[in-house]
């Protein structure tokens, strides 16, 4: 007697059905293993913690926003809460968009906003994957623990100096003050996840602030208890070799690639708030600008 199977496989006697039964159990639990691990991280769907269930509870939240928006906004949290980590690889879109019941095309809208941000990074023939290096979107103007806390990172910060003090002849002409005026100086090591990032040199009108100590983790969220945030900046970017001060602080050898970038920030009125100078580690961060024919 013969039998034949799914698989093409004839099988002849009592042992060869027993081996040809085992044969298709190693395939279906093959089967369902590969299947466990295109979930990936997303396979725990019922777990509270799990990202899925996160961002389904973001996205049964009420708000006026496109749905595509919302989604950003919920794969933003997931990421800052380390429900997705550096590295993890998101579903496909497909699979995406069949879990959380919404449309392929505004799972796509969703991921090219964070794909642009620099948050997530698109390998061809791979998928969709948290971005372990920084891009920092050059035209748009955030502080650096937001755009840490946006892609999962813990920011923190180690005190180099902070004084106060009349305006530098250099620091008059860019900040457009009188000479004698009042500023604010911190110097500082930032940090993501415990890595050195940069070193920040800054100079704030010291009008604009109540007082030294009001800057703890983030200058920008200091500017904006106060009512003075800059709205618009000059940024000037360009490549350098760390000298031996920056490479020891930033932990990396002397002589390594870096970014200097001077940011001028100004207020609504037109006024100059910010001058900071900040030197960025080139093996861990990127600047990204779009450009328009136009």
């Amino acid at each position: 007697m013969q039998v034949c199977g799914a698989y093409g496989v004839v099988v002849r006697g009592k042992f060869e059905v027993e081996t040809y039964r085992l044969l298709l159990c190693g395939i279906f639990l093959v089967l369902s293993i590969d299947q466990h691990s295109e979930d990936g991280i997303f396979d725990m769907k019922s777990d509270p913690k799990s990202p899925l269930v996160h961002i389904r509870q973001q996205l049964n939240e009420t708000s006026n926003l496109p749905l595509y928006q919302r989604l950003e906004r919920a794969l933003r949290s997931a990421i800052a809460q380390q429900l997705l980590k550096p590295e993890d690889a998101l579903p496909a879109e497909r699979q995406l968009a069949a879990d959380l019941e919404i449309s392929r095309i505004t799972v796509r809208k969703a991921i090219d906003g964070l794909v642009e941000d620099g948050v997530l990074i698109r390998r061809p023939g791979s998928g969709n994957f948290i971005n372990t290096r920084i891009e920092k979107n050059f035209s748009k103007l955030t502080s650096f623990s937001e755009d840490m806390r946006a892609r999962g990172r813990v920011p923190r910060s180690v005190w180099l100096k902070r004084s106060h003090g009349m305006v530098t002849p250099d620091e008059a002409m860019r900040l457009r003050l009188s000479p004698g005026s009042a500023v604010y100086r911190f110097n500082r090591m930032r940090y993501a996840d415990d890595m050195p990032m940069c070193l920040e040199y800054a100079t704030i009108v010291a009008s604009c602030l109540p007082s030294l100590d009001a800057v703890g983790d983030s200058m920008y969220e200091a500017l904006e208890l106060a009512g003075n945030r800059p709205v618009r900046a000059l940024q000037r970017l360009s490549a350098l070799l760390l000298n031996a001060e920056q490479a020891q602080l930033l932990q990396t050898k002397e002589g390594s690639a870096g970014l200097s970038v001077e940011r001028l920030g100004f207020l609504r009125d037109g006024r100059a708030v910010e001058f900071c100078r900040s030197y960025f580690r080139g093996d861990m961060y990127d600047f990204v600008a779009e450009l328009n024919a136009s």
